[in-house]
């Protein structure tokens, strides 16, 4: 594929237009009397004097209405112009093919990978029930037990299915609700609704939060959307308390699959998960996990996956040529090609637009002073994920920038305020 990008060039804003003219001098000066000849000539002045009068009053009054119009005219919002070549290379999945292979390899029970094999005797070891094993009480199940062939036969279905549904469908924006929202409000004893939520909180884990006291505010939301377990004890004045939705990369299930009954409810055993895939071979632990949670455990359809990916990809290849000047070819060894990856962060603030009226963001961003997660003393940013890029998207949701790359039309937005 011969393809050439030129940056793109935002359209003007479209604004208001005044017209001024310039008026005449109508007075009139006081006239001595003058002699009977020059009378003919002094008529033929006054005239002339009424006729600019009327003239200057004519064009004062069309200025004023020109003015009143074209004051009235609502300012329009910044156009995003989106590059059709940027929009093609976003759309290439670079690991596509690779994943099919690893699906049905899963899917046939081979763990040959050695990511595979250790995340498979991982959850082995940390089920099975051995003699003497202090969490053995509460272990689901052991693989010398007769009940493993169900759960294996529910990971190979819950693998099945994800990975039929995984293709771009940017509709599949407006059926969050239905898909996640339902399934939390019925575990919150609410009949499931279509309408969103009245206003959302999404809570990174910035070290930027310990500037400022956003606690109050960000409890005072009607939901609360928290990311990968970060710690909110001692940090309540900063970050908040409440938690409706726990929002989390399936990394992290995977380390409290390891704990008796798979527990992984730090803000309390009540509060919903929201997890998306990044290894397949988690669905092993999903499937275990699944059956002790009280609370719902959802993971994210893969249709939504492949919009948040598209969406990251597409700034981060516009801020790659940007700030490079290098072909489109290079971005995937600047980016670690199929291991490039959206953020927990932003996926969570894409479940946000499609679940909430208003969407507060909070703890996203970062300066020189501030630590990576304001819970830890992790300065590094990983390499799977550029942030900048999407900072950028950010930026342009709590601008009203339209359209949107690969969002639809018909998909409306809900306004987004970012705090930091």
């Amino acid at each position: 594929m011969d393809l050439k990008y030129s940056p793109s060039r935002s359209l003007p804003w479209i604004s208001g237009r005044i017209i001024f003219s310039n008026t005449m001098n109508c007075s009139v000066k006081h006239v001595l009397p003058i002699k009977r000849s020059v009378r003919p000539l002094f008529g033929i002045l006054l005239v002339v004097v009424f006729v600019a009068t009327l003239s200057c009053r004519t064009m004062v009054r069309r200025d004023l209405v020109s003015i009143e119009q074209e004051s009235s005219v609502p300012i329009q919002d910044p156009i995003l112009v989106l590059n059709a070549t940027l929009l093609k290379y976003a759309a290439i999945d670079i690991g596509g093919e690779r994943l099919k292979q690893e699906i049905q390899q899963l899917l046939d029970g081979n763990f040959g990978s050695q990511a595979r094999h250790r995340s498979f005797v991982s959850w082995r070891r940390f089920i099975h029930n051995d003699v003497g094993d202090k969490y053995s009480k509460n272990a689901p199940v052991t693989l010398r037990s007769p009940f493993f062939d169900r759960y294996w036969l529910n990971f190979r279905k819950n693998l099945d299915d994800w990975a039929r549904k995984k293709r771009f469908q940017p509709s599949i924006m407006s059926e969050l609700t239905r898909l996640l929202k339902h399934s939390i409000d019925k575990h919150n004893g609410l009949v499931g609704s279509d309408e969103r939520y009245p206003s959302c909180a999404v809570v990174g884990n910035s070290g930027i939060l310990l500037n400022k006291d956003h606690g109050k505010l960000i409890d005072s939301h009607e939901v609360v959307i928290r990311l990968n377990n970060a710690r909110v004890g001692n940090f309540e004045k900063k970050v908040g308390s409440k938690t409706s939705i726990s929002f989390l990369n399936s990394n992290i299930l995977h380390l409290c699959a390891r704990r008796a009954g798979c527990y992984c409810h730090p803000y309390g055993e009540n509060v919903p998960i929201v997890m998306y895939i990044c290894q397949l071979a988690h669905f092993l632990d999903y499937t275990v996990c699944n059956s002790s949670h009280k609370a719902p455990l959802l993971v994210t359809d893969p249709r939504f996956d492949v919009l948040c990916a598209r969406i990251v990809k597409y700034y981060s290849l516009k801020r790659f040529v940007e700030e490079t000047g290098k072909p489109l070819e290079q971005w995937s060894s600047a980016h670690d090609g199929s291991l490039f990856h959206y953020s927990s962060g932003m996926q969570a603030v894409m479940l946000a637009l499609g679940i909430c009226d208003k969407v507060s963001i909070f703890g996203f961003g970062k300066s020189a002073s501030a630590k990576h997660h304001y819970h830890t003393n992790q300065k590094a940013e990983l390499h799977l994920h550029d942030y900048e890029a999407e900072y950028q998207f950010y930026h342009d949701l709590v601008n009203g920038r339209r359209p949107m790359p690969f969002l639809s039309e018909k998909f409306k937005l809900p306004p987004v305020v970012m705090y930091q």
